[in-house]
């Protein structure tokens, strides 16, 4: 219900998040797909659907689920706004808690474009570059990247592969909140390259070129928090749908997977002058996906590493010294 609530989706979202309960529904056991017509077509009573909920920890787990579906694909609009008020009635939350979880869920959100340690201005990024500078590979992405950038390659490869460890510990983070942190993480990746290579980035262009390459905002977050939910990491809130921790590494994975190509396709595009089509630079990011899902595994370490530094009280934080 929180992913449909904007009004807004289109059919690739629709899509997207079709894609993603038929992956739970496989392995939840029950009929996510079903849900996902009924809520489409049928609109169900959110005041039923909350009381369904029996437990407190059940209610809390719930609105932070939808919290978090509503600010995958940035600022809520008034629609959702509504909503997330209406559930938050509805599951009889204390309103007290309700506004800290918002606040917390809003600071990770706006954390993707806050100015960061040694991050470059506009001014002396746009300076680093050569105007008119392209990459060699502006057709099919390989080769050479020799766009300037006031980033050395170097910096960029630590920035990229930072995000991608940072997301995958997040992923095997038992707390709600750390997943509200992963897309944003990825937004400011692609943020801080356009930013490096000098262009006047903003909250849609970022976003805008995740849609391009395929990564489905409100689907991703959707399947993340599925995950978790049976894989058994929210506290046991799945109950008899809990199911092995070994299949949260998987997607642990993914996020790394994702993230990491997602970096790696947003270099050579801002250092081409933007000129790679959005055909060339979608197929770009599937090619480079399969090639960094198989990075993952060597970095397993450094992923447990940083899950157990992570302070999920102060991800805002992490996010702008990402």
């Amino acid at each position: 219900m929180a992913a449909f609530a904007d009004g807004l989706k289109d059919e690739r979202e629709r899509a997207e998040v079709k894609r993603v309960a038929d992956a739970l529904g496989a392995d939840a056991g029950f009929d996510l797909p079903g849900l996902y017509r009924e809520v489409l077509i049928d609109k169900p009573d959110l005041a039923q659907v909350a009381g369904a909920l029996g437990s407190p920890e059940a209610r809390q787990l719930a609105f932070e689920m939808a919290l978090g579906v509503c600010d995958a694909d940035g600022a809520q609009n008034p629609a959702e706004r509504e909503f997330i008020q209406r559930l938050a009635h509805a599951l009889g939350l204390d309103a007290a808690a309700v506004a800290a979880t918002s606040q917390q869920a809003d600071a990770v959100v706006d954390a993707a474009f806050a100015a960061g340690p040694g991050q470059p201005t506009s001014a002396s990024a746009a300076a680093a570059r050569q105007p008119g500078a392209a990459a060699s590979d502006a057709a099919g992405l390989s080769g050479t990247v020799t766009g300037r950038s006031s980033m050395t390659d170097a910096e960029t490869d630590a920035l990229i592969l930072k995000a991608a460890i940072t997301n995958a510990a997040l992923e095997i983070l038992p707390e709600s909140l750390a997943s509200m942190a992963i897309i944003p993480l990825q937004v400011r990746l692609v943020y801080r390259i356009g930013k490096a290579h000098g262009y006047p980035m903003d909250a849609s262009q970022a976003r805008d070129f995740l849609a391009t390459v395929g990564v489905g905002l409100t689907g991703q977050y959707l399947e993340q928090f599925g995950r978790k939910l049976l894989g058994g990491l929210l506290g046991g809130i799945g109950g008899g749908l809990g199911r092995s921790i070994g299949r949260q590494a998987a997607s642990s994975g993914m996020s790394f997977a994702t993230t990491y190509a997602l970096g790696r396709v947003a270099q050579r595009y801002y250092a081409s002058g933007r000129s790679i089509d959005a055909t060339t630079l979608k197929q770009a990011f599937v090619s480079m996906l399969e090639e960094a899902k198989g990075l993952a595994p060597r970095y397993h370490g450094q992923i447990e590493q940083m899950a157990g530094r992570i302070d999920t009280r102060n991800l805002a934080s992490l996010i702008k010294s990402a």
